[in-house]
Order: structure tokens, then C-alpha cells, then sequence
């Protein structure tokens, strides 16, 4: 989720030419005379549209024609480059060079005697019911000339001639072996065979070096495990096998091993106890399992890995790493917040400084100006190159403080839409434990809420769904007395109900504050109101700014990092263990899985370790992953399907007579519109995808793979739940297009709802705070004559110092850019080489069309004056589920993965 630590301190759906053919049918193969000097009549043998030409010398062998891409490093020299790869010095190429090798997707039956006794056993075995004891059938080795031949494409690959020497009973290759024995890893990025049959690799291949077996990749041609052909079936198992390591050492950066661990490397309690963190995953505190480093334990506590460093970098398996695209953008994004953050820190050099004025707020964004003078406008935009875009929240309303009817839209097409519930039960009743924590009754009562009802009575506003609440107290209760212990941390645990207008609007009528529970037994909640003069104006902004620092830590912690980076985590982990890169559900899952896994190690490392940037930025400080431990106890996967969240919410009832077979009760509901639209799209494809490989449910169940993954997802990966009854069962075609679905969902449309939004909706700090600093006081405060005499001036010293705000700003920049090489939703290169598979283009296909029709959709949407929560005076549109976008921070676009 962030970027370089200077700051701080693939194609998956091709297949063959031709539809696959069993065995036997593959060996009825096409002949047809070729002229030729020598006296026996040569052919010309064609397998699944793969020519193989006979060698005129060796009449039993034939030559493949090959094309072998492969990329580079783009920080490499030209002139190191050709340097490394040069083959000109014999004595070099002898011990150096990358060579490939062929695997038949059939066995060598040799081993057999073709007798009549057996012949019946020999025809078995062709039809795939008899492995018998043949091993697959090999090319010769064919070693990559670097030399010869150079073809660059662009400036980041290079593609090679290669020639394939096999039998000309050879049958179809299923399987490439590539050795490399330079000294430098190699990213080959794809192998094409007569321009017909494709090996799309997108992998390091490590020097032998490092890793002695060879690497193993297969076509692009997917099969269930029951129908792998015979040649590949050990080499299936064997490549699983490689990925899922030993489950011991040291991971380094050249492995592609994937394994589980708890959260044990967030502290650093060799530092001293204010850094120790405790361990996440157990019993005590519950958490998704995250991918395995193994680095070793600190000194002071067994329990706690040590930190990453030089020596031992953070560990991702080598795949999962970000490209060079992706990581110089990161990186680029690093470099401009540290020259964001210098000069406001230069001025303001006290940490804790409060904020004098908000004009001192709005000098740290650009102005748009328009000069009369050329040399005025070039000291102008030299003033203006150290200093932030305006996020929209800004730029369409210039207001210094959250306006009521921006709040309640907000809660619903803001950054975090996600927290929004109906109201059923009033007042609220807490779930905590009142012993320890209070009472469990909310100080709410009818008469602060009656005169915001439109006449109605409390009953009558429920039973017609008018109100609904953010309910943070539970969340936070449990965590304020270590919250509130900082000198520069003040917290309330807040509930606020909103009441749904005639217009589909939300207005908040009552905020609830509940302050650390020192005494149990003694009521301590307050209620704030709307105002009715001057004081209580500011009591009610100070109350909201509370309102929505809670909103911003459940946001980032909870629903943000937890419901999507961290449970998606053990998915991931799961489907590279046990399903093969032929699966088609691997296939159909790869591009939803890429980079998550390195976002998530950069984020264990700078944004939520001990005293990292959530932390450091947030009220909840070190009680910031206890707090998404504590939530994830209340974690659901049944729930994260949106029309089961939806419903679970109180926002939407079932109703098979509408579209999405849910009704919404808020009919202008930004994100669940447009999302409702992105689910529906997402579960079509997947439904044609999966019916088409698992027709009935035996296939379902008789796939080993597909259910290890399943397994191992549930009882490994989120083991701490794993005795859950409420996991969806994987029985039928349809459990499979439901979980699938959902995991599909989470990995792009939620995150980016709740991601790409972060800097236009929570770059400017009065009406977003992260934390606070001072509580609402009321007439029994000594600091009340103060706040009377200078409410504006108590108001700014409740927010974040500048420095922190500059910060906060640089990261949710950071946090909101897509990089160049970002693959959006609906947007699959590679469908057009899924020749064999007509059903499968024509899905995907159609998804793409419909992802452009919900764009256009989404725009009509946002120019409908009768949506006040997308269209208005002052209103930013809704476009966070816009399915593309450009490079940048553009407060749209649906990557297909966590990426960021």
C-alpha cells in the first residue's frame, strides 16, 4: 500500500490454435508431400496447427521454429546487456547460456511391446486410460544464440530465434524446460511455437545457481487436473511442489516459494518495549494468515520476527514483485512527497505545532490563477511546484468546515461507503461487555432526535426505514484509554444517526460520544445536536471532526487494509499452492491476485508497523492493528459478496423482482448503484466461465486442486475461523460462480471504491481529520472559556500539526495513483489468442462491452440533477467505479488486483 522505504525514512486465458484433441484423434494427423532432393519422400506432420519439419539429414527427426521473448531490467546498460549475453567466446558459451526444452503433451510408449496381446492396453493408454510406464517424450535441448538475430521491442524486451530439434512422432508440446546458466536472472516473458501455439511464461528464471531444478512452464492451454494429458501429469504435481517449498528457512528474494505465517514482524522489540507488537493470528487475537518470510526471531522476543533490513530485505516470492513500471511510479510518488513534505516542515520545524489559521491550510495547495503578465505567472507556478493538487472536496467547495448535508453525502459516495447501516433498534445497544466497559444502553434518547423526524415519532421513522447510524463505539471503546494516554491523541467512541430526506439525502440529527470508560458504573456518554447558536455551531463541527477521525481509522484499518488486503492475502497464497498455472480457475484468478502480496509486504514494513505511518497519522497510534484483530472476530466471507453486505447493512431488502434481486431503501446510494452494476457483470462472466469447465457438480467435486485450494484457504490461510459454519460450501457449480464472484469483487471494484477516493476525499484535514487533539468541551471544562472566546481558534488546535497534514497528504497521494502499467477490469489483452475456445471469448468479450456500457452509464448518472449524492452545485461526481482510468490520481478506475 505504499511505497519505497526512502520515504518513509499474464496473460492467463490462451490456449491452442484448434479445439483439444483426445489422444488418439491426435495421432490421425495430416500429410501431404513435400519436394525434396533426397530419395525418400518426406512430410510435413501437423499437430494442433504446430508444423513440424522434417530434418532432410535425420529422416525420424523434425525441426520447430520458435520465438523466445524475453525482458530486461531497465536500469541494465545497452552495453552490459550485449556484454552479458555475448556468445562470440566459445569457452563462455560453453558454461553460460539459456536453453529450452520441449516436453510432449504425450508419453514414449517404447517401453511397451506392440504385440496383439497387449495391443488392446496400447489403445487404452493413447485414450488417456492407462498411464502405463512411458515417460514424456523430450525435445534435444536448444540453447538461445544472444547474438544472432536480436529483434528489441520497445525498451523493455528482446525477442530470439530458436530451433526445436524433435521426433516426428514428437505429438503436441504441452511443457517448456528452461535452464539458465548465466549469472543473472532471466525474465522470459514468452515462448510461441510456429506462431501457433503459445507459452506465456511472465517469470524470473533464477541463474543454476541459485535454483538447480528446471523451471517449468506449460501452454497456455488449460486443464482440468482429471484431463491433463499424460505427458504433463508429474510435471503438474511437481511444479506445486516447488511452490509450496518446505515450509522452513530463510525465504530470499529469488524464491517463488508461498507459504503462511502469523503477523509476528510488525514490532521491533529490540528497540525497546514501546516498539513491541503483539502477535497477530491465534486464539487470543484472530487474524488472516500473510505470506512467510522466515526470517529469524529478534533477540529480546522469540515470538516477534526480526525486521526486514539490507541483509534480510522483506521477502515476496519473485513473481509477486512489483515491474519496473509499477515500481518506478512508487517510487516516483516517494520522491515527490519527501519534496512535498520539506518546505512546510522547514517553516513549521515544531512537530506539534498547531495550525495558527486556516489560510495556513490553503497555502499548502496549488491555486488556480489566471496572470495577465508572463513573468508573473512563471513566479506564480515556481511558488505553486512544491505544493499539492486541491482534492475535489476542496477545489468545488472552498467551506473551512464539513457542511451537514456534505456528512451525510459523504457517508455514502465518499471514501468509505462501506460503515453506512439502518437503524432497527433505538436507542443502540452495545454488544460489549457492560462489566468491563459500561453501560451497553447509548445515551440517545427520542427527544434529541423527534424534531429532525418530519413529524414522525421514532417508531414510525424505523418502521419506515428513515434512520440510520455509523456506529463506531464498539470498535473503539475498548482501545480509548490507550488512545486518549497521548498527550496528542483525544477520542470519543461515536455513533451518529442520520434521517434519509425526500430528497434520498442523509442528514445527521444526533452525534453520540462516548469518552474512555473510567468508571463503569457511571454514564459518561453525551449527545451533541444540530446547533442553535454560535457555541453550539463549533460543538457540533468539533463533533463531527471527531465523527469522521474515527471514520477515517475504521476506513483505513478496517474496511481498507482488513477486508481487503488481508483476507484476500490467504486466497492468493492458497491458489498459487495447489492450483497449477494450467487450472483454469488459476487462470481465471491470476489477474486479480497481481502485486498483492508485494503491497502487502511493503505495507507490514512502512504503513502498519510499529511506529509507521498509521501510527504515526492515526488517533488509534499503537492500537491499530489490535483494533482490526478485534474486528476481524466479526469478519464474514458470506458477507462480502455486496447484495449479502447490502442486506446484512439493512441498506437493501431481497426482492427477486428487481434487476440485482435486491432493493435498495437509499435509492440514490452511490457506490451500492454502480457497484450493483459491476457485481452483476463480474458474476455473468463467471457463471459461462465456470459452466463451461464444471458443468455438474462431479466435476466440482472430483477436482482435487480446486478443492485443496478451497481447503487450505479456509483452514490454513483463515484458520482462526476456520470452524465457522458460516463458510459458504464448494459442492455444486454454483457455490464455486458465488465464491469466486466474490473474491473477484473484492479485488477490484471494493478496493478501489475504498482506495482510489483517498486523496480528493481525505486530502483536505479540517473536513477529514485522521485524529484529534482536544475533545468537545462543554460548561464544566476549564478550557470552555476559551473555546467561547476563540472557538475557530480551539477548532484548529483540535486538528493535526502541519507537518502531520503534509504527511498525511504525500501518503494518500501515494495510495491514490495508478501507475502506467495498471490492467483495469474488462481489459484482457490476452483473450484474443484463446483461439480454441470460442465460449471464452465470446465471454469475455461481452464483459468487456458491458464494463464500457456501465462507464457511459455512470457518466449519464452524474449528470442527473435528480441524484443529489453524484450531481449538484458543488457536488464531485461519482466515478470511483468507473472501470478505467488514466495514469495518475484520477478518483476512478477498476484495477483487476489489489495493487496499491
Amino acid at each position: 500500500m505504499l511505497g519505497s522505504k526512502s520515504f518513509a525514512s499474464n496473460n492467463y486465458f490462451l490456449c491452442h490454435s484448434t479445439p483439444s484433441l483426445k489422444s488418439w484423434e491426435r495421432r490421425a494427423v495430416q500429410v501431404r508431400k513435400v519436394v525434396s532432393a533426397v530419395p525418400m519422400v518426406t512430410k510435413l506432420t501437423e499437430l494442433d496447427s504446430v508444423s513440424i519439419v522434417p530434418n532432410p539429414k535425420t529422416p525420424t527427426q523434425s525441426t520447430l521454429s520458435g520465438r523466445v521473448t524475453v525482458g530486461y531490467d531497465a536500469k541494465e546498460k545497452m552495453k552490459e546487456l550485449m556484454f552479458w549475453w555475448d556468445s562470440s567466446n566459445a569457452a563462455i558459451d560453453a558454461r553460460r547460456g539459456v536453453s529450452l526444452q520441449l516436453v510432449s503433451s504425450e508419453v514414449d510408449p517404447s517401453k511397451h511391446r506392440f504385440c496383439k496381446a497387449n495391443i488392446y492396453v496400447y489403445m487404452l493408454m493413447c485414450l488417456g486410460m492407462n498411464e502405463g510406464t512411458g515417460k514424456p517424450k523430450l525435445s534435444k535441448e536448444a540453447k538461445i544464440e544472444w547474438s544472432r538475430d536480436l529483434n528489441i521491442i520497445g525498451d523493455k524486451f528482446i525477442t530470439h530465434n530458436v530451433q526445436f530439434l524433435v521426433d516426428t512422432n514428437f505429438g503436441v508440446p504441452g511443457a517448456i524446460l528452461v535452464t539458465n546458466k548465466y549469472q543473472k536472472e532471466l525474465f522470459l516473458k514468452s515462448v510461441s511455437l510456429e506462431d501457433s501455439l503459445h507459452f506465456d511464461c511472465e517469470s524470473w528464471v533464477q541463474p543454476g545457481k541459485l535454483q538447480s531444478e528446471k523451471r517449468i512452464f506449460f501452454s497456455n492451454k488449460a486443464f482440468l487436473p482429471s484431463e491433463t494429458p499424460l505427458g504433463l501429469k508429474e510435471l503438474r504435481k511437481k511444479e506445486l511442489s516447488q511452490l509450496r517449498g518446505n515450509g522452513v528457512g530463510v525465504r530470499v528474494s529469488s524464491d517463488r516459494i508461498y507459504d503462511y505465517d502469523v503477523y509476528n514482524d510488525l514490532g521491533d522489540p529490540n528497540k525497546g518495549t514501546k516498539y513491541a507488537r503483539p502477535v497477530l493470528g491465534g486464539e487470543r487475537r484472530p487474524y488472516p494468515r500473510r505470506c512467510r518470510t522466515g526470517r529469524p526471531s529478534t533477540k529480546s522476543d522469540p515470538k516477534s520476527e526480526a525486521q526486514a533490513d539490507e541483509s534480510m530485505p522483506m521477502y515476496v516470492p519473485r513473481d509477486e514483485a512489483f515491474g519496473d513500471v509499477k515500481r518506478e511510479t512508487v517510487d516516483a510518488g516517494s520522491r515527490k512527497a519527501m519534496m512535498n513534505n520539506l518546505f512546510p516542515f522547514l517553516k513549521h520545524t515544531t512537530e506539534g505545532e498547531a495550525v495558527s489559521s486556516f489560510a495556513d491550510i490553503n497555502n499548502l495547495y496549488k491555486q488556480c490563477r489566471n496572470h495577465s503578465h508572463l513573468n508573473k505567472m512563471i513566479k506564480e507556478s515556481t511558488a505553486d511546484a512544491f505544493k499539492f493538487d486541491p482534492p475535489y472536496i476542496v477545489s468545488r467547495d472552498a467551506s473551512c468546515c464539513l457542511r451537514d448535508d456534505e456528512f451525510g453525502r459523504l457517508t455514502l459516495a465518499g471514501m468509505n461507503p462501506l460503515s453506512i447501516e439502518r437503524l432497527d433498534v433505538f436507542p443502540p445497544v452495545s454488544k460489549l461487555e457492560a462489566s468491563v466497559y459500561g453501560p451497553q444502553e447509548s445515551a440517545f434518547r427520542e427527544e434529541h432526535i423527534i424534531p429532525h423526524l418530519d413529524g414522525m415519532s421514532v417508531q414510525q421513522a424505523i418502521e419506515k426505514k428513515k434512520l440510520f447510524v455509523l456506529d463506531y463505539h464498539d470498535a473503539y471503546l475498548p482501545f480509548l484509554n490507550s488512545i486518549n494516554a497521548h498527550p496528542d491523541r483525544k477520542a470519543y467512541a461515536t455513533r451518529t444517526i442520520f434521517f434519509l430526506t425526500q430528497l434520498g439525502t442523509l442528514k445527521p440529527i444526533a452525534i453520540e460520544l462516548s469518552p474512555p470508560p473510567m468508571n463503569p458504573y457511571t454514564p459518561t456518554k453525551r449527545v451533541i445536536t444540530p446547533p442553535v447558536d454560535a457555541t453550539t455551531c463549533w460543538q457540533w463541527q468539533l463533533a463531527k471532526a471527531h465523527v469522521c477521525s474515527n471514520d477515517s481509522g475504521a476506513h483505513e484499518l478496517i474496511q481498507h487494509w482488513l477486508r481487503t488486503h488481508a483476507c484476500m492475502e490467504p486466497f492468493i497464497i492458497a491458489a498459487r499452492r495447489n492450483l497449477s498455472a494450467m487450472h483454469p480457475i488459476h487462470k481465471l484468478l491470476h489477474p486479480h491476485m497481481r502485486y498483492t502480496l508485494e503491497i502487502n509486504a511493503r505495507a507490514r514494513e512502512l504503513l502498519i508497523s510499529a511506529d509507521g505511518i498509521i501510527e504515526s497519522l492515526f488517533s488509534t497510534k499503537e492500537c491499530s492493528m489490535e483494533i482490526t484483530s478485534f474486528a476481524y472476530k466479526n469478519w464474514r466471507f458470506d458477507m462480502e459478496a455486496l447484495p449479502a453486505d447490502l442486506i446484512r447493512r439493512g441498506i437493501a431488502e431481497a426482492d427477486p423482482t428487481e434487476p440485482h434481486g435486491i432493493k435498495l431503501l437509499i435509492q440514490d446510494y452511490p457506490y451500492a448503484n454502480d457497484g450493483l452494476l459491476i457485481w452483476s457483470a463480474i458474476e455473468r462472466l463467471v457463471k459461462d466461465y465456470v459452466n463451461y469447465y464444471y458443468p455438474d457438480s462431479i466435476r466440482i467435486q472430483s477436482d482435487p486442486e480446486l478443492n485443496a485450494w478451497y481447503y487450505e484457504s479456509i483452514n490454513v490461510g483463515h484458520a482462526d475461523l476456520r470452524h465457522e459454519t458460516w463458510w459458504p460450501k464448494l459442492s455444486t457449480p454454483e457455490d464455486l460462480v458465488s465464491i469466486l464472484t466474490t473474491l473477484i469483487w473484492i479485488s477490484s471494484a471494493e478496493h478501489a471504491a475504498l482506495n482510489f477516493g483517498q486523496y480528493h476525499h481525505g486530502a483536505y484535514v479540517p473536513v477529514r481529520p485522521p485524529y484529534m487533539r482536544r475533545l468537545v468541551p462543554d460548561e464544566d471544562d476549564p478550557v470552555y472559556p476559551s473555546f467561547v472566546s476563540d472557538p475557530e481558534g480551539y477548532f484548529l488546535s483540535s486538528l493535526p500539526s502541519l507537518k502531520d497534514m503534509t504527511v498525511l497528504m504525500s501518503v494518500l497521494d501515494i495510495l491514490s495513483t495508478h501507475s502506467a502499467d495498471e490492467e483495469y477490469l474488462g481489459d484482457r489483452k490476452e483473450v484474443s489468442t484463446w483461439k480454441g475456445n470460442p465460449e471464452i471469448i465470446k465471454a469475455f468479450n461481452r464483459f468487456s462491452t458491458e464494463m464500457k456500457e456501465i462507464e457511459e452509464e455512470i457518466e449519464r448518472r452524474n449528470n442527473d440533477p435528480k441524484l443529489r449524492n453524484r450531481c449538484g452545485a458543488g457536488v464531485s461526481p461519482y466515478q470511483l467505479l468507473a472501470p478505467s482510468s488514466e495514469p495518475g490520481v484520477s478518483c476512478r478506475g477498476i484495477p483487476n488486483s489489489i495493487s496499491i
